[in-house]
């Protein structure tokens, strides 16, 4: 929807048409409040339940995409998440996420699709990744402070995505474990250097007992300059491999100077099971322009799939 009340996508303009016009949109979006529209939406939602029988909930049950348990083995998981906590270097501290975010938590900060996001009628979303999470958490752990001591946060989380995936694997839901890494500029990228170093050889212990390599990609000047660092001071490191990546496509304007993706070598070619790199999230929340935020996330299921618990 536009400011001048345009409606995009036909089946939207169809619901519209019966609802009584997008001046119906404009009211739920842009004239009730939160609390009103909350209200609105609970006995929605009420009246719909009053009317739904179990052999319905057993259909929706059996067909809903978002409900299935997972195909992977949760002893499986566990065991995958704990190496990875394992390997966390010293100074982080596992957090335990609530399933929900406020609204827009994952859009205000980043590019991405609200409707890649499950909403709640209660103002908040459901989890769709934890590093947006922990931002939160290290955003309001660094406001107001001038402290140069990072907060390092990890955790995991089970986290649901709206976009339909498709081919084997791609699950509506699914097992992500998460570290972030927020704190204040130094100069001469000296948290950029640090923290980075600090994620990836998380990374290169956690996957231990395989091939890893890591692919860097520079997004300006200064990430150019990581590269250089980070190739130097890993060079040599027993199973893995540093190598650049110029050409990625995805992650440009949601990361910004430097990303990185993860990939587990195996006799079939590598496969990606880690991403990360430095965004403005902290930055923003914090109406700070002295802080920092290098972000990463590890795929737990693919892990389990490629049958190497982390």
């Amino acid at each position: 929807m536009t400011g001048d009340h345009g409606v995009d996508g036909p089946a939207l303009r169809r619901v519209l048409e019966r609802a009584g016009g997008p001046e119906v949109l404009a009211l739920l979006a842009e004239e009730l409040s939160g609390a009103d529209l909350t209200t609105l939406m609970l006995e929605v939602y009420r009246r719909r339940a009053e009317r739904t029988g179990p052999a319905e909930v057993m259909r929706r049950y059996r067909d809903d995409r978002f409900v299935a348990p997972a195909p992977v083995g949760y002893r499986d998981l566990r065991r995958a998440e704990d190496r990875l906590v394992a390997a966390l270097p010293e100074g982080f501290e596992v957090v335990t996420l609530a399933p929900l975010v406020p609204l827009a938590a994952h859009s205000a900060v980043g590019p991405v699709d609200p409707r890649k996001v499950v909403a709640t009628v209660r103002g908040t979303e459901v989890a769709a990744d934890p590093t947006n999470g922990l931002a939160l958490e290290a955003a309001r752990r660094r406001t107001g402070t001038r402290s140069a001591e990072p907060v390092r946060l990890a955790g995991s989380q089970r986290v649901v995505r709206a976009q339909r995936f498709e081919g084997a694997g791609m699950l509506a839901h699914f097992q992500l474990f998460a570290l972030v890494t927020a704190g204040r500029d130094t100069g001469g990228q000296g948290f950029e250097r640090q923290h980075l170093l600090e994620h990836l050889r998380f990374a290169a212990e956690a996957l231990a007992g395989g091939r890893v390599e890591v692919r860097l990609t520079a997004l300006d000047g200064a990430g150019a300059a990581l590269v250089e660092h980070v190739r130097a001071e890993l060079a040599g490191t027993p199973g893995l491999d540093v190598v650049e990546d110029p050409d990625r496509a995805t992650g440009r304007g949601y990361y910004s100077g430097l990303c990185y993706k993860v990939h587990l070598v195996t006799a079939e070619g590598p496969v990606e099971v880690g991403d990360g790199g430095f965004t403005d999230w902290t930055r923003r929340l914090t109406g700070n322009r002295k802080e920092r935020l290098l972000i990463g996330g590890f795929g737990v299921d693919r892990l389990v799939a490629l049958d190497r618990p982390a």
